[in-house]
């Protein structure tokens, strides 16, 4: 069944969160803040450790090195795209209308829950990959393995920080929903060399994450988001000019 695997994904991460909203309403704040801290440190190595299977490979028993240039680039291009249509806003008053119309305008955690756990669990090349080969052949195992681990990130992180995380479904919805319906059209552009980009890129955009989540707001994270259209076009420039 199409589109199976975006529903096991919503499935997984709403039922983390009511676990981590049930739980954490039994913690202290001090535990709270505990696992908020475990949240960012997890986070933050978990973008190091994906980031650095890209920029320094193995090869041949050595360690060889890569990226550099097209970090810079994209997350620079990126950010400046971002900054100008202002993404992080949008995403914000987003989160804010989602805080009125669930009648949560009393948790001051809501919009930051909601940011953070949706930046966390969009970004990436796992959620592009399952949802076109849900879209093109059915099989949902990626986003399946992914649903496993949006579990776990999601009940911690609603212990942490709030039911706002919770409502990271709605994106993952938008997301994985829309390139699963559009996966027969997507499948030329995402190249393997550029899911290889969007996931070196998007390893580095989760360590901000976590660099947010362990020291506050540093980095508008949401606004280098666009910076997925350059690995995109680096990836599909590339196998273009291989095959001419």
């Amino acid at each position: 069944m199409i589109g199976l695997g975006t529903v096991i994904n919503i499935a997984a991460i709403v039922i983390g969160g009511l676990l981590g909203y049930f739980f954490g309403r039994l913690l202290k704040e001090r535990i709270q803040y505990t696992l908020h801290m475990a949240c960012g440190i997890s986070v933050l190595f978990i973008g190091i450790a994906g980031a650095m299977q890209y920029m320094l490979p193995i090869s041949e028993k050595s360690l060889s090195g890569g990226g550099t240039m097209l970090m810079i680039l994209t997350l620079t291009l990126g950010g400046l795209i971002g900054e100008w249509i202002d993404i992080e806003s949008k995403f914000e008053g987003f989160g804010e209308w989602l805080k009125k119309k669930t009648g949560n305008q009393k948790d001051n955690q809501f919009i930051h829950g909601f940011v953070t756990s949706s930046l966390t669990v969009c970004i990436g090349a796992m959620a592009i990959v399952g949802s076109i080969q849900d879209g093109v052949s059915g099989d949902y195992t990626i986003l399946a393995a992914k649903s496993v681990l949006d579990f776990i990130i999601i009940m911690v992180m609603t212990c942490a920080m709030g039911k706002g995380c919770i409502f990271s479904a709605v994106p993952v919805f938008l997301l994985e929903g829309g390139i699963t319906l559009l996966a027969s059209l997507l499948k030329p552009v995402f190249t393997d060399q550029a899911l290889n980009y969007i996931s070196f890129v998007g390893s580095v955009l989760i360590f901000c994450v976590g660099l947010n989540l362990v020291w506050g707001k540093k980095v508008r994270v949401a606004n280098h988001f666009s910076c997925n259209c350059g690995c995109l076009s680096a990836g599909y420039f590339l196998m273009t000019s291989r095959d001419s």
